[in-house]
């Protein structure tokens, strides 16, 4: 299944933290401090996390974890998907794309932002989407002004 074709959804929960809220998908985080926030999945991302559930065949499992622990043999467990073990997936597929060891969940989080700030976004709802307590955090992760920097610098002739 592509990303663009999707999954026929019931009006069910799809696991617990990925749901359907009227007709729109929907995600629950779990973000440090135990803080829980929901948010309106793209519709690429519904589309891909469709294909997730078909190939990793839980869709059955309702109640069930969206990521989970992958042991040999590529079996899926019950139990979540290691903090740790995201990072080394992410350091992986980095390196394989030729991005930058420094590469992590937060340059995702950071070219989010970003994206949706150089797309006409605001700065309030970015810090909403991004469950930031202060729009000070929200700015650390956006770098539309890094962009106006190196322009800047390149304005120099020697």
């Amino acid at each position: 299944m592509g990303p663009n074709q999707t999954i026929k959804r019931g009006h069910a929960a799809l696991t617990k933290s990925y749901f359907e809220n009227g007709k729109r998908a929907w995600l629950r985080l779990h973000e440090k401090g135990g803080k829980r926030h929901e948010v309106p999945c793209h519709h690429n991302l519904a589309a891909y996390l469709d294909a997730w559930i078909n190939a990793a065949g839980t869709a059955a499992d309702k109640k069930g974890l969206l990521f989970r622990a992958i042991r040999k043999g590529n079996r899926l467990t019950e139990n979540p998907m290691a903090r740790s073990d995201v990072l080394v997936m992410i350091k992986r597929r980095a390196a394989a794309a030729a991005l930058p060891y420094s590469t992590c969940c937060h340059t995702f989080r950071a070219t989010g932002i970003t994206t949706y700030m150089q797309n006409g976004g605001t700065l309030e709802h970015a810090q909403q989407i991004a469950a930031h307590e202060s729009p000070r955090t929200t700015k650390l992760y956006d770098r539309t002004q890094d962009e106006i920097s190196l322009d800047e610098v390149e304005r120099i002739r020697i």
